[in-house]
């Protein structure tokens, strides 16, 4: 897979979802919506090259400004591209903003082997809100919605718009590949969904993975409960995250793609059940060992 396969689908009148498959490590969905004026973005890319070719993709659809870039959450692959959307506001939650200004871009080899991030600089959202905040692109309202809880990370935020029923889920929603939630919660993921439910959404743009109705919801909570009971038998036997990975037969998930991720849950699932709160820090350094160890030792997949 390559940038020739991203391609952009209208999932309502003037609101795109920017595909990139198949959804990997680095290789996520963004989207836009077009007004008369100006142009609002949901999340950038992982590289140069990714998130070129998605200002690419935007200026076929429309000559206006990008002036509005919203984070669905602070991960590398939807913000390392910031940068390049010059003329935009960047907004995010407080908590994606923290962890936007602590990362950095690149460095990254022992774990997903040689990647052309090109000429990026991090940059942080500079406007932040703590739970809910309300654009408008022309007359048409975009909520944005703090999900309430460590899910994915600690900072997920959502933007849904109610007339359409559109849903720009970030990666509380994966379809067709692994969750992930390590830098999160297995319980808070849960509790996401729930809300996730309420919106009552008939589109929803995942954050890796094609555009899917409020059906992959469930797959994600069947995924995560999987993980939570594994977690629990493990905890109970004191069986560490890698053996019970490993002793685990993943049945209807075992063809999701990244399934090494199981390592990762696991890590936190195990964290919390031992008495610590969601989202709190963990063993990140340890928990990608693992994952290594797991996925035979050599760099996990990844195509950005």
């Amino acid at each position: 897979m390559g940038l020739a396969e991203a391609r952009t689908v209208e999932v309502a009148d003037r609101v795109f979802a920017y595909v990139q498959p198949d959804g990997s490590w680095w290789i996520n969905n963004t989207g836009f919506i077009v007004g008369a004026a100006d142009v609002t973005a949901i999340d950038a890319s992982s590289t140069e090259n990714r998130t070129r070719a998605l200002l690419t993709a935007i200026a076929s659809h429309s000559r206006a400004p990008v002036r509005t870039l919203v984070n669905t959450h602070h991960h590398g692959d939807h913000t390392n591209g910031n940068c390049l959307f010059t003329d935009a506001v960047v907004i995010g939650h407080r908590n994606c903003r923290s962890g936007v200004m602590a990362q950095t871009i690149g460095g990254l080899e022992p774990i997903f082997g040689a990647v052309d991030w090109g000429d990026l600089t991090v940059r942080a959202p500079s406007t932040v809100f703590d739970d809910r905040l309300d654009l408008y692109v022309d007359d048409r309202p975009v909520e944005l919605h703090y999900i309430g809880t460590p899910a994915h990370t600690t900072g997920d935020v959502v933007a849904w718009l109610p007339e359409q029923r559109v849903l720009f889920a970030g990666d509380l929603v994966f379809n067709g590949g692994t969750p992930f939630v390590l830098m999160g919660s297995v319980t808070g993921a849960l509790r996401a969904l729930e809300r996730l439910r309420a919106f009552g959404a008939a589109t929803i743009v995942p954050g890796h993975g094609e555009v899917c109705g409020p059906e992959v919801i469930e797959d994600v909570d069947r995924y995560l409960r999987f993980v939570l009971d594994t977690a629990q038998r493990a905890h109970v036997e004191g069986v560490l995250a890698l053996e019970a990975a490993r002793s685990v037969d993943l049945g209807a998930f075992a063809g999701l793609h990244d399934r090494e991720r199981i390592v990762g849950n696991l890590h936190r699932a195990l964290h919390e059940l031992a008495g610590a709160p969601a989202g709190s820090p963990l063993d990140i350094v340890a928990a990608f060992t693992d994952m290594l160890a797991y996925n035979g030792g050599g760099p996990l997949r990844c195509r950005a």
